[in-house]
């Protein structure tokens, strides 16, 4: 059973997280940062594990965010479309579109699928987002 969890929404209101998935390895990875993270984006990234679903690397399909993935975006709220890489804090460089995971949008588009969309606080009040596409790294 997935856990489930409530966040403000762009619109005022709460609502419920959408169900996410996480590969085992970057799981473990994440757990390893969370563990020496302070502050409210370590909370926000380890919430998230809490609820995600632990698969296999092999397991994980192509429609997934996943750690070095390229992720087209929608921010709903801004009215905004934009291409970044969900990486690890010390691979950083928002200049460049590589976004940490322990940044707001970072934390946001871990685990979730083509076609869904969240409601996550970000810098500038509560934003909705929804995934468009994902491209994997090659690895």
């Amino acid at each position: 059973m997935l856990a489930t969890s409530t966040l403000p929404t762009a619109a005022g209101g709460v609502a419920a997280t959408p169900a996410i998935v996480v590969t085992a390895v970057d799981f473990d990875r994440l757990q390893q940062l969370v563990g020496s993270a302070t502050g409210p984006a370590a909370e926000q990234l380890d919430a998230e594990l809490a609820r995600a679903r632990i698969v296999s690397p092999d397991e994980l399909t192509p429609d997934v965010v996943a750690m070095n993935s390229d992720v087209t975006y929608e921010d709903l709220t801004a009215g905004s479309r934009r291409t970044v890489r969900v990486v690890y804090p010390r691979d950083a460089a928002p200049a460049r579109g590589r976004v940490s995971v322990l940044a707001p949008l970072g934390a946001a588009l871990l685990g979730l699928r083509v076609g869904q969309e969240i409601d996550w606080p970000m810098p500038r009040g509560v934003h909705r987002v929804r995934v468009v596409a994902v491209a994997h790294a090659a690895t």
